[in-house]
């Protein structure tokens, strides 16, 4: 076993000792690579009929079936063209395209071998299914259906009048359609890691203990926080529909949150993951640059973060003032804190005051700083201390998306806080976000938006260390897992973790009386400048006013400037 094997047995002890799963199951198990085994690579799907004694007879039967453009199987997807036409064949085989699972945007940077069926891959094992002499209609239908069951109705692009296509499953026609039980438990192990994570999903949505149990058992075959990206997902999305299942989401949540590691570790974990994505210096290099140039020639600024965590940010825009020249400004810094941060310091924000006076006054600066220990949520305007005279910046780093919505509470803080900020007359309000839907999304399409979502950030992670790199794996642990736990396990209030496209930002932001600045091309250009210490796969765009960042085909966050 691995050094790791330590870090991911700390883990399962701290998310799983109380939650005493029906299944009798462990939540993490490390899982050795099998040296042939692919866990992106779809098992074929066999069409046989009995009936006929010659290929060209099953290549006829099922030409009658459909066309080309309208037959799917298990392994077809918008993103993954999966099709292959009936031909002189003793099976109709889909083969799968070779690309990550992403249902819109899909991700290419784990390829699999698209003829791999060597018999040493159980991933590539071919499924029979019954005879279908006089059935083959139905059971084309029953292939159909169970896509759409398992990837959503995006799967669907043919005429959808004659299929279920709901993701509520027991709205407009049963949990497993035509399906039965047996069914369903003899395909689980044909199943790819997607498919079968979204089936979990559904049987615990569901409450089918059955299906949960025999989902979850295959499921822990499979993943491992030392694996692939898909493996490792799929390790944190199993341990969220545990926690789901036993109604216990809000306790792992706080556990991963609060308790371990400790400061010091955290800090470490934190600092890893600054050094091997540039998620966090996309969102400081980007706004930086947009407020420099908003408070230029301003005597006085003061710079009001809702998200100031450690001041990097600051300290990087005091340094990039000073190299410049001309007249330095006054500089007043308020930082709103949240316990997550404070427990990574090891202090309050007086920590991270000290720290700023001190780059201030090596650079010449006249500096304040101002200590709002309060979550964003709880922020009103006499917390801010404005004063006359200052030309105002705030800051907004991947940080809105935890403040309540109307979705969950009346009082609706993600509003509230804009309309408060417009009171404000700011010179500049800078936005950072993930690009993802996991707001007011059902349980089932959030719980694929998630998969794919954080397939292509595990994929970008590997991208900057080594796959055995035992920070990496503890860094995802405590900085990555507990927000896939939240947004699986949790609902209402408890459900913190709220992520909203750039086009509902732009609604917000508009409704409440902003509207939106142009970027001007030094913000791309330090961008880019940034991202060569990076991958050559992440890349940055200018769309519609605002920057997006990309990992291959899937957007990942985005920045934008507001008055």
């Amino acid at each position: 076993m691995s050094d790791s094997s330590g870090v991911e047995r700390g883990f399962m002890m701290r998310t799983s000792q109380d939650l005493q799963s029906s299944t009798s199951m462990q939540s993490f198990y490390f899982q050795p690579m099998q040296g042939t085994t692919d866990p992106y690579f779809s098992p074929p799907f066999q069409i046989l009929h009995n009936g006929m004694s010659t290929s060209q007879e099953i290549g006829s039967q099922v030409t009658k079936l459909t066309s080309p453009e309208q037959y799917f199987t298990l392994d077809s997807s918008p993103a993954a063209s999966g099709f292959v036409a009936a031909s002189d064949s003793p099976s109709v085989v889909s083969q799968f395209s070779g690309q990550s699972p992403f249902s819109m945007q899909g991700s290419k940077s784990f390829v699999s071998d698209p003829i791999h069926s060597s018999s040493d891959n159980h991933y590539g094992s071919p499924i029979s299914a019954s005879s279908v002499a006089n059935e083959d209609i139905e059971q084309w239908h029953k292939l159909k259906e169970l896509e759409i069951l398992l990837l959503g109705p995006e799967a669907d692009t043919s005429d959808s009048s004659n299929f279920c296509v709901t993701s509520g499953l027991h709205n407009q026609c049963s949990s497993y359609g035509q399906w039965n039980r047996n069914q369903m438990l003899e395909i689980i192990p044909r199943l790819d890691l997607k498919q079968l994570l979204v089936m979990c999903a559904e049987a615990v949505s569901e409450s089918d203990t059955a299906m949960t149990a025999a989902t979850m058992e295959e499921l822990e075959k499979r993943v491992s926080v030392s694996g692939d990206p898909i493996l490792r997902v799929g390790a944190y999305m199993l341990e969220g529909l545990r926690a789901r299942l036993e109604s216990s989401g809000s306790l792992i949540y706080r556990k991963l949150r609060c308790v371990e590691p400790t400061s010091s570790e955290l800090m470490s974990y934190m600092s890893v993951l600054y050094q091997f994505c540039p998620y966090w210096k996309f969102a400081y290099e980007s706004a930086n640059v947009v407020i420099e140039e908003a408070i230029w020639n301003e005597p006085r600024v003061h710079i009001i973060d809702f998200q100031i965590a450690q001041g990097t940010q600051w300290t990087l825009l005091i340094e990039r003032l000073k190299s410049r020249g001309g007249r330095l400004p006054c500089i007043r810094v308020t930082g709103v804190d949240d316990s997550q941060s404070a427990h990574a310091r090891g202090g309050g924000l007086e920590v991270v005051g000290r720290r700023l006076a001190h780059v201030a006054e090596s650079c010449g600066f006249q500096f304040e700083f101002h200590n709002a220990a309060m979550s964003g949520h709880e922020v009103v305007y006499e917390n801010l201390r404005l004063r006359p005279g200052e030309a105002i910046a705030v800051n907004f780093p991947y940080v809105l998306h935890h403040m309540p919505d109307e979705s969950v509470s009346v009082e609706n803080h993600r509003d509230r806080l804009l309309r408060l900020v417009k009171r404000l007359s700011p010179k500049v309000v800078t936005l950072v976000e993930q690009e993802s839907n996991t707001n007011t999304a059902p349980f089932l399409p959030r719980f694929r938006e998630m998969f794919d979502y954080y397939l292509a950030m595990f994929e970008s992670i590997d991208a900057g260390t080594s796959r055995d790199n035992k920070q990496r794996v503890s860094a995802e642990q405590h900085c990555v897992a507990r927000d896939i736990v939240n947004m699986i396990a949790c609902e209402g209030s408890e459900r913190v973790e709220r992520h909203e496209l750039l086009g509902k930002w732009r609604m917000r932001l508009s409704m409440a009386g902003f509207h939106q600045l142009p970027l001007s091309p030094p913000v791309m250009e330090a961008v880019r400048s940034m991202l060569r210490q990076f991958s050559g796969n992440y890349r940055v765009e200018e769309q519609d006013g605002a920057l997006y960042l990309w990992w291959l085909n899937r957007a990942m966050a985005t920045s934008s400037a507001w008055r």
